[in-house]
């Protein structure tokens, strides 16, 4: 009991050792790998059973990688085989693969057996594992001869195969001697065996060809076995019988199957009729995700075995005369199986590990280790290693322990052998990542900062900020074990130089990376889903806002695919357009903004709505007198639903070829019963209708035809009317042509005086009208109208009233006098006429009024003859007369009206209006003239209202929105002008002027000074009288002076160029005129830059800065407003003098000095 409580903390003592100093991670860096020494290692081995084509060079192949690179020795049925005395026998460079060559004869059997490769170099060796080699057979059948087989009909057959074995197993089948497949059913089937099994035999299987056929996969031949003689004894009755098994045999059988591998378990039975086979599993269910059957149930495959799937199955063979049942006991083994496979172990000097090696089977494997391929009990001691069962602990290694150890796990179903080496090394800091790393990160994002490091041992790695203060961990820092230091939320204040140290007892080694924190990239305007009419143009938005350090693309997308813009497909900065769509630019699509560190998407739909299809099929049906039902297919709505259809009919009586509108229906309808009318011949067409638009009209219905019907519509719009005094005019609108409902339409008319006893007088027509003659003047008649055809009458329509014709009005209003005149409007009184001598239809009072003349001298007016109406039948008729003129005399009658005529005239009324206050002025002008005024103009009214008084003129400064005190100026009428002064240049005012009379201001005329350039114009105008630039022309024209002495000067002394220059110069055919108007000729040279100057005199004036000839506005002299003369110091330059190389004509003072020269 002692020895296993010291044994169980022995090993807890090791497991903490284990944890307290972890094995090394070697990187794959490959400088570290190419400095690191390392055991060897296998990559590369064949199969453990190696079945090789005879025909074909043998390769057992082994690769191994290692520092010193490894060399290779093969074991051959566990003893040395020295590859270099056999010639047939070479080892690939740098690599343990064997090839054996039989070019030059030898046979591959020869070298069948068991083999093991071992790749050694300095620091131990690994091992392969065994590798069986076993050359492919393909043997011959036997030679026999086979009698017919002779059976009863309805017995049970087996003809057997045993096919030859081979190396693998071939597969087997069966067939004619015409190589056509046996049929197999339910009845007839091959076993796993190969063996063809009949459950009962029927006359039909006679035949002398059945064959078995052997197919090697190696070597792929296939071997026909002699064939088979089938005969069979017929009978006129067949007995049934009941189940038999033919394979297995006896009531149970057991089977064995290996983990993982699957199990195939067979039932084939005898019996007529043939018996069907179930299959279950005693105490379960059988395994559904696994099973599965075949053979027609005469097989039950389980498909990656394992231990749950041991226990008892049966099958059960049955027809209608009984069953029998058969037993299989599974018992389910294992070979081994990793549980725990060892790893490499690289360790530091006085560093602790171990490997550890657990694997299962059945029965339990047992395990071995091995070291550099020798027992670990046979091998050196080591005492850094301790065993214990299944796990080696290693505690304090040194330099020098580093070896390959083996773990060999077997049973009596197979092994495993896995190499895992423990390597010790020690190895200074070494930095792996990039120098000088810049990272750039989103803000607020999480960041990794990496710094990837390697040493043996492992080194210590701290984190320092701009090379300040204590490692950087806690807070939202987080360094971890790997190097890398997490900034879980950057924010503007982390940007900065971080300097990471790796250091152990054997050095250090640092590295800088270097952060910058972002805005993130946002689309702050995302696309929205649209629907767009075909041919319409579509527009996606996309703003984008991104940090303007980084440089960002956008991109669109359509359906996760790149849009290729071209031609149609348009994109700006903020934007996508997509013009004229069509049904294939539908789909979503996607905005992404991307920097280099992160990306924003956005997506929308696009549906493309287009005009609905026509409908299609269009059928008549449930056919009646008056209807008839329209059924019809509808078609594509394009994404767009149906709001309605339309139905549309063409008759070929009236106005064939013109379609028009019947009816309209709900969207979800296609059958609809259509009311008609009598006496038409229909055709009919659909047209649907979305919301793009109509679609096309489907192609029309076979014709429709209606019986004949008496009218049933009265005529509309009977009125009568008189066109004479005399007469009476009874009209009536015809029936349209879809109501006359048969042949012959006419109409009958009646009349009567109204009120009276008397007959009814009629008329029957045809047309639309009937006058009746000889009637009073404007009586009162009754009428009504019917409209007839040949199958009979329509309805009577009700009595209407008319009236026969008017006549003059005899009487006239009198007494017609004004009352309460003002200045626009008067009351107007009158006595009405007797209703008798209206003589027709009373209509109004009317008043004829005109504007006689103003009280104002010498005011221009119109007389326009104007007229009022009043409507009104009371006993003391009066009315307003406004809009009236004030300071006018206007005169006035007044008549009485019907529908066609006026009766004579009233009385005429003299009167006047009195004074009103004016019109405003007709036209108010501000100008600007000087530096500190403005003047105003205006004229009087066009409609004084009156007697002038005088103006008046409000005005105010206006500063934006705020107004100043206001200031009132006031004007004899014969004034129309005024000059202000401005006490601020820089105001703005707002001037109001109104007209006076005695009654007061009239309309007020509103204007803003206008804005005059601010104070660039005043300046420009007043320039010349500036004592600043009266000097700067002063010291310009003396520079000139003595620039011009100085260029004479050096021409007077001989005029040193050379003769070269001067005789190649041709004389200017061009007559240059002077400005005092003589003319000279002269040659090119005089305008010439002097020798050694950089620039002509010429090219001076014209092109300096300072010059007159430019100042200004340019162009022609110019008067303001105001008439001063703008452009007086400016002068006029024609295009073509400035560009060739005349003296310009001009007046300013430089040019005035150049003229002198």
């Amino acid at each position: 009991m002692m020895r296993r409580g010291s044994h169980w903390a022995l090993a807890f003592m090791s497991l903490l050792l284990w944890r307290q100093s972890a094995p090394i991670e070697v990187p794959n860096d490959p400088k570290i790998l190419a400095d690191l020494k390392q055991p060897p290692t296998i990559t590369k081995q064949s199969v453990k059973d190696y079945i090789v084509d005879p025909r074909d060079n043998i390769i057992i192949e082994c690769e191994a990688k290692g520092n010193p690179v490894p060399t290779f020795s093969w074991r051959r049925n566990g003893k040395f085989f020295n590859t270099a005395k056999d010639l047939r026998v070479t080892m690939r460079k740098r690599s343990g693969t064997l090839e054996i060559g039989f070019r030059n004869g030898g046979r591959p059997e020869d070298y069948e057996g068991e083999y093991q490769c071992f790749a050694t170099n300095d620091h131990g060796v690994a091992m392969s594992n065994k590798i069986l080699l076993r050359v492919s057979k393909a043997p011959l059948w036997p030679k026999e001869v086979l009698e017919p087989v002779v059976v009863s009909e309805g017995s049970s057959l087996v003809l057997p195969c045993n096919p030859p074995p081979g190396l693998p197993p071939p597969f087997t089948f069966w067939m004619s001697s015409m190589m056509i497949p046996i049929r197999q059913d339910k009845r007839v089937s091959m076993g796993l065996n190969g063996d063809m099994y009949f459950s009962n035999v029927v006359a039909q299987d006679a035949q002398n060809d059945y064959s078995c056929n052997a197919r090697f996969l190696f070597t792929h031949t296939i071997q026909q076995k002699n064939p088979f003689t089938l005969k069979v004894l017929t009978s006129r009755k067949v007995a049934e019988s009941t189940p038999t098994f033919l394979t297995p045999s006896g009531t149970e059988s057991s089977k064995m199957v290996l983990r993982d591998q699957q199990l195939l378990l067979e039932c084939i039975a005898a019996g007529l009729p043939t018996p069907a086979i179930k299959w279950f599993k005693k105490g379960g269910d059988l395994p559904a995700q696994k099973v599965k059957f075949e053979n027609y149930n005469k097989t039950m495959k389980i498909v990656a075995v394992s231990e749950e799937d041991t226990g008892e199955y049966v099958c059960m063979a049955t027809n209608h005369l009984g069953s029998i049942r058969h037993s299989i006991f599974v018992q389910v083994k294992a070979a081994p199986y990793w549980l725990d496979k060892p790893t490499n172990l690289v360790l530091a000097p006085e560093a602790n590990g171990r490997l550890v090696c657990r694997a299962n089977g059945n029965p339990k494997p047992s395990i071995r280790w091995l070291v550099n391929g020798i027992p670990i009990n046979s091998s050196l001691p080591d005492p850094s290693r301790q065993l214990m069962g299944d796990t080696i602990i290693f505690r304090s290694v040194q330099m020098g322990s580093s070896a390959v150890y083996q773990c060999n796990a077997s049973n009596q179903h197979g092994y495993l052998l896995a190499n895992a080496f423990v390597s010790v090394i020690d190895m200074r800091p070494r930095i792996l990542g990039p120098k000088n790393q810049l990272i750039k990160v989103i803000e607020n994002n999480r960041t990794f900062l990496d710094c990837p490091f390697f040493g043996s041992p492992i080194p210590d790695l701290r984190w320092f900020k701009n090379g300040q203060g204590s490692g950087l961990d806690g807070g939202h820092y987080r360094a971890y074990i790997n190097g890398s230091l997490e900034i879980q939320r950057a924010r503007p204040q982390d940007e900065g130089t971080y300097t990471c140290v790796a250091s152990s007892i054997l050095g250090m080694a640092e590295n800088q990376v270097r952060l910058e924190v972002k805005e993130p990239s946002r689309i702050v305007g995302a696309p929205e889903h649209q629907s767009a009419i075909r041919g319409s143009t579509a527009r996606f938005d996309c703003k984008v806002k991104f940090d303007p350090s980084l440089a960002a693309t956008v991109t669109w997308t359509k359906d996760d695919k790149p849009i290729h813009l071209g031609w149609r497909l348009r994109k700006d900065e903020e934007s996508l357009t997509v013009p004229n769509v069509n049904e294939g630019d539908e789909g979503t699509y996607a905005c992404t903004v991307e920097t280099e560190i992160d990306r924003d998407s956005a997506s929308a739909r696009l549906t493309v709505l287009d005009l609905p299809d026509p409908p299609m099929d269009l059928e008549l049906s449930d056919p009646a007198a008056r209807s008839v039902r329209l059924t019809w297919i509808p078609g594509n709505d394009h994404r767009s639903p149906v709001t309605e259809f339309l139905v549309q009919f063409v008759e070929d009586r009236w106005e064939p070829g013109r379609w028009q509108d019947l009816a309209t229906y709900p969207g979800d309808l296609n059958s609809v019963i259509l009311q008609l009318a009598p006496f038409v011949n229909y055709q009919f067409r659909v047209i649907a209708i979305n919301q793009v638009g109509p679609s096309a009209a489907s192609r029309p219905s076979p014709q429709y035809q209606t019986s004949s019907a008496a009218p049933d519509v009265i005529p509309r719009g009977l009125r009568g009317w008189g066109s004479q005094k005399d007469n009476m005019e009874i009209t009536w609108e015809p029936l349209l042509d879809l109501e006359k409902n048969g042949p012959n339409l006419h109409y009958a008319v009646w009349w009567r005086r109204k009120d009276s006893d008397a007959d009814w007088s009629n008329v029957t027509t045809t047309g639309t009208k009937h006058v009746v003659r000889n009637t009073q003047t404007y009586v009162a008649y009754e009428m009504k109208i019917q409209a007839r055809n040949d199958l009979g009458a329509g309805p009577e329509s009700n009595v209407v009233i008319g009236y026969s014709g008017e006549d003059r009005p005899t009487g006239a209003p009198t007494e017609l006098r004004i009352s309460k005149v003002d200045s626009t409007k008067a009351n107007v009184h009158w006595k009405p006429v007797q209703q008798e001598s209206v003589r027709g239809e009373f209509k109004e009072y009317r008043l004829h009024y005109w504007r006689e003349a103003s009280h104002v001298p010498a005011l221009v007016f119109s007389k326009e003859n104007k007229t009022k109406g009043f409507y009104t039948t009371v006993a003391e008729p009066s009315g307003i007369l406004s809009d009236l003129v004030p300071f006018s005399r206007y005169k006035m009658f007044m008549v009485v009206a019907n529908n066609g005529y006026q009766g004579p005239p009233s009385n005429t009324v003299e009167f006047s209006t009195k004074e009103g206050v004016p019109d405003a002025p007709s036209f108010f002008r501000i100008k600007r003239r000087g530096l500190d005024s403005i003047h105003l103009e205006w004229d009087k009214p066009l409609e004084p209202n009156g007697l002038l008084i005088g103006y008046q003129l409000k005005y105010q400064t206006a500063n934006g929105s705020r107004e100043g005190r206001p200031r009132v100026e006031t004007f004899l009428p014969n004034v129309t002008e005024f000059t202000l002064r401005l006490p601020d240049r820089s105001s703005r005012y707002n001037f109001y002027l109104s007209a006076l009379t005695q009654v007061g201001a009239g309309e007020v005329f509103a204007e803003e000074s206008p804005f005059f350039g601010n104070e660039a114009y005043i300046d420009q105008v007043d320039i010349a009288t500036q004592g600043w630039f009266i000097g700067l022309m002063c010291a310009i024209a003396l520079i000139i002076l003595i620039l011009l002495i100085v260029c004479f000067i050096k021409r007077s002394r001989g005029g040193k160029y050379p003769v070269r220059d001067k005789k190649d110069l041709p004389l200017d055919s061009v007559d240059h005129k002077d400005p005092d108007g003589s003319f000279e000729y002269h040659s090119d040279e005089d305008n010439k830059p002097l020798q050694g100057s950089q620039t002509s005199l010429e090219g001076n004036v014209k092109e300096s800065d300072d010059s007159l000839v430019d100042y200004g506005e340019g162009g022609d002299g110019q008067f303001n407003e105001d008439g001063s003369f703008i452009g007086q110091y400016t002068v006029k330059k024609d295009k073509d003098e400035t560009e060739g190389n005349e003296s310009s004509e001009a007046t300013s003072p430089v040019n005035a000095i150049y003229s002198l020269a």
